[in-house]
């Protein structure tokens, strides 16, 4: 950190307040103590009939690559409408919001996904910048070895095993 986001000021000191445990960037001019904390990310299993929707990635990160629509929530709004506001973004498509199935802190990266079940009542759908390829696929037809990332795979595994057992759990695990 180089400035002061409430002053300007230049002289930003990495310190442990008093009262905290942590080193953070503090700014003796004005007292502001800047708190650097993970960054959620939200998303939704899209499903329709016996199928999840996947998007396949025109963005980077991990460009060309299947994932479930999900990104980082905005400021001012709940969990459950940037997951909704991120199906929008990415597939232009809408979900009955249900239960939310995983809470997966990933801390090597500073971030903490959530991803809930989202039914379509129908299979409509367009592809965006974000999305080059949107498909519906069975349990079988899941391109695993072309996934994006270890959370996608891990929601996309829970979410399976969920159906087959006939009852929605939550999974909070820790991805390495």
């Amino acid at each position: 950190m180089k400035f002061c986001s409430t002053c300007g000021s230049a002289d930003i000191a990495l310190k442990i307040p008093e009262g905290d445990q942590r080193a953070r960037y503090v700014c003796p001019s004005c007292g502001t103590i800047h708190y650097s904390n993970p960054k959620i990310v939200c998303g939704v299993v899209p499903v329709f009939e016996d199928k999840v929707m996947l998007c396949l990635r025109g963005i980077e990160p991990r460009l060309g690559k299947w994932t479930l629509p999900a990104g980082f929530m905005e400021n001012n709004e709940t969990v459950e409408e940037g997951a909704q506001r991120e199906l929008f973004e990415e597939a232009v498509a809408a979900v009955a919001l249900g239960p939310l199935l995983t809470v997966l802190s990933v801390p090597y990266i500073s971030q903490v996904h959530m991803m809930y079940v989202g039914i379509m009542s129908e299979a409509k759908y367009a592809t965006t910048p974000e999305s080059t390829e949107i498909r519906l696929f069975t349990e079988a037809e899941i391109p695993w070895k072309e996934l994006a990332f270890r959370t996608v795979k891990t929601a996309l595994e829970h979410y399976f095993e969920c159906r087959r057992n006939g009852a929605f759990t939550l999974l909070n695990a820790k991805i390495d």
